[in-house]
């Protein structure tokens, strides 16, 4: 191979490794954030963020880019794989896939020809690396891998921080437990899903407990029990726990309802239907009845959800609709004759792309870490339907079919389906509109040098110094983004009370590590009243970037806080960083609030301005995050020194009863017999821990 080229080969095990793709190819490190999501604060029903529908970058010298795609075009490997075209600045441009790279770099050194995205590639590219893969069918699973995780300006770029909920039967104990999972499959067991929400889990876990009496308690709850919890009475378990139904037994009704979850709902109610009428036909009425009430339960399963196809088992449908430049995709999830709920996205495209280019785009991305089922449907045709199929085949062991109905049920819900996508992007339109008027105010209001783009907030919460707890919020143009919140349990020894202090220990810990992940060039400038907050040099130029940088800082206090933070951000050499306190009136009363600059005075806003409510719902946002995280944190305290108090009781022993009973509960619950059953504690011990809970009593 000639010299400046860059020329890998992958296989389709290697594709499917993402973490050691990372490492295999200069220029992935570093692309990802290292952000740890407070994924407990993320709402079901968020929607995802809208990009920007203009790519804005600037163009290379004229004739310069096309150079350099002759250049490669004569060191491209004949091979299918995978190529990416960078920047000056090393960026990924653009990354693609081909049957034969040498053939598409050829058709790229064609003077016209192409569309505008691809002509602004090619003149920007300033270098290109190669990947080869055996099969097009590989090197379509590695294009999307490659995209997700580089993220190139000029790819359909799929927006979705949010993991999809799965059902779980365990398979790691004699009596396996039916529950709510999502995130890495670490535990034994069978999965199904996915559901478009937690409600939706929760509300099918609770019609096929009435059907199978599967049980969904804990094995440390499970192995303390003496006789049946009220699940059992209910009849929504079958009490493995204490015996009620024997091993046997328990495992003819876990082997129904993975047949029910794996698409074999017909054949299940069949069977229970024979039994039925078996029992019936013996007079055992009572068993009979039993039949009856799983089969009713099993009904209400498949006629809860709004639209139930008869001819369609187990598919997803994917409709895409497009408006003022922007992109909505409504995806539906059918699983055993019943819909799992819905999600709409909103994928990041250049606007001059066909409907179909961006399905297609998405669809590869969508299904890179999820199993596809065995039918898709389409609103439109996409490019290399077929390719695409083949690829999904391949990562499932089975056949993947996707069609485009053109009549029938399968149409029907095609439209249904383009209804609620055409529906979605209206209101998100709508909102992100009165969104940017709002953060155009704030602007304006706080004298900013453009509309900020994200806004951090920041406020802590403890009881007289005890358990404090600093918390930030972030909001944008797309309302608060819950997966960037973070907490700061505070470690230096403050003195009770000493809110600066706390302030000032949050805000170091935040902006340093934010100048280590994402350093900047700063310009140490003090802020004055006469001169405007400067932009920070480390913000993107290009309004469609993302920094997690922040254009405005609110601190829920007044001058003292100011004064701390600003000493802080000084120190860090971020004294350009706009800051801004919010105080409430001497009453504490809503809407007589005083707003607190570092080197200006102070401002108040009309009593009825819509941008101070704006400011009270971030504020208060910010106050209920940290309040609960304060609350958490004092529970666990509470939680754990219940025990440690306990004489003979030190971390092992208060580790081992926790995993025994589940919760501190269960245990003042306990009886002395069973306390003396956890591994570790002795007979005297479990006097002790008794007597200490029901000492007085």
């Amino acid at each position: 191979m000639a010299r400046g080229a860059r020329v890998y080969h992958i296989g389709l095990h290697e594709a499917a490794l993402c973490g050691g793709l990372r490492h295999r190819f200069p220029g992935m490190a570093g692309r990802d954030k290292d952000i740890d999501p407070a994924s407990e604060l993320a709402e079901e029903d968020d929607d995802q963020a809208l990009p920007d529908s203009d790519v804005e970058l600037s163009e290379g010298p004229a004739g310069a880019g096309r150079a350099t795609i002759v250049h490669y075009a004569k060191l491209a490997p004949s091979s299918p794989g995978v190529y990416r075209m960078l920047d000056s600045a090393g960026e990924v441009l653009y990354v693609g896939k081909a049957k034969s790279i040498k053939k598409r770099f050829t058709s790229y050194t064609r003077p016209a020809g192409h569309d505008t995205r691809i002509e602004r590639v090619i003149a920007n590219t300033a270098s290109v690396e190669f990947v080869t893969t055996a099969t097009e069918t590989e090197a379509l699973l590695l294009e999307a891998n490659l995209i997700k995780r580089l993220r190139p300006r000029f790819n359909v770029l799929l927006r979705d921080d949010k993991s999809f909920p799965y059902i779980l039967i365990t398979g790691d104990h004699w009596a396996p437990q039916i529950l709510k999972h999502r995130g890495a499959r670490s535990r034994e067991g069978s999965y199904f899903g996915p559901f478009a929400s937690v409600w939706a889990v929760n509300r099918t876990i609770t019609a096929l407990q009435r059907a199978f009496l599967l049980r969904s308690c804990s094995d440390g709850f499970f192995e303390s029990r003496t006789r049946p919890c009220l699940l059992y009475q209910i009849k929504r378990c079958s009490a493995p726990c204490t015996q009620e139904i024997d091993f046997a037994g328990y495992a003819e009704l876990v082997r129904e309802a993975k047949g029910f979850l794996s698409g074999k709902s017909q054949a299940v109610k069949e069977e229970l239907a024979g039994e039925m009428e078996k029992a019936s036909t013996e007079l055992d009425f009572e068993r009979a009845a039993i039949y009856r009430d799983r089969l009713a339960a099993l009904s209400a399963v498949q006629g809860t959800q709004g639209i139930n196809p008869r001819s369609v088992e187990d598919a997803d449908v994917f409709a895409i609709h497009q408006d003022g430049g922007f992109n909505c995709i409504e995806v539906f999830f059918f699983r055993t004759g019943q819909n799992w709920g819905n999600r709409a996205y909103f994928p990041k495209a250049d606007r001059s792309l066909e409907p179909g280019e961006v399905l297609g785009a998405f669809m590869a991305q969508f299904y890179d870490d999820k199993p596809s089922p065995g039918s898709i449907l389409l609103s439109h045709d996409i490019p290399e339907r077929a390719l695409l199929a083949a690829a999904l085949g391949t990562k499932a062991g089975r056949k993947v079919d996707i069609s485009v109905p053109q009549r029938g049920e399968k149409k029907e819900l095609i439209t249904h389906a383009m209804t609620n996508a055409r529906e979605a992007l209206g209101r998100k339109l709508a909102d992100t509109s009165s969104q940017h008027k709002l953060l155009r105010g704030l602007q304006q209001a706080f004298n900013l040098p453009r509309e900020p783009r994200r806004i951090e907030v920041y406020d802590n919460s403890h009881i007289q110094g005890s358990n404090a707890v600093g918390a930030m919020v972030v909001a944008g143009p797309e309302g608060f983004q819950k997966n960037q919140y973070r907490k700061f349990n505070i470690k230096s020894d403050v003195a009770p009370g000493d809110d600066f202090g706390m302030m000032r220990e949050m805000l170091e810990r935040r902006f340093k590590r934010l100048i280590t992940e994402a350093p900047r060039v700063t310009s140490n400038i003090e802020l004055t009243a006469d001169m405007p907050v400067a932009q920070p040099p480390g913000a993107p130029a290009d309004e469609d970037a993302e920094s997690p940088w922040p254009d405005l800082v609110l601190i829920d206090g007044g001058q003292g806080q100011i004064n701390a933070a600003h000493e802080t951000m000084v120190v860090l050499g971020l004294a350009d960083v706009p800051l801004v306190g919010v105080a409430k009136g001497p009453d504490r009363d809503a809407g007589n609030e005083t707003f607190y600059f570092a080197g200006r005075q102070p401002i108040k806003l009309p009593p009825r301005d819509p941008i101070l409510y704006f400011v009270q719902r971030m504020r208060d946002e910010a106050h209920r995050f940290a309040i609960g995280s304060h609350r958490a944190r004092r529970s666990k305290g509470i939680r754990e020194a219940g025990l440690q108090e306990i004489p003979g009781i030190g971390p092992t022993r208060k580790r081992a009863l926790l995993h025994h009973f589940g919760t501190l509960k269960a245990i003042e619950r306990a009886s002395v017999a069973d306390l003396s059953q956890v591994p570790g504690v002795n007979a005297e011990t479990a006097k002790k821990i008794y007597d200490f809970f029901h000492e007085g009593r």
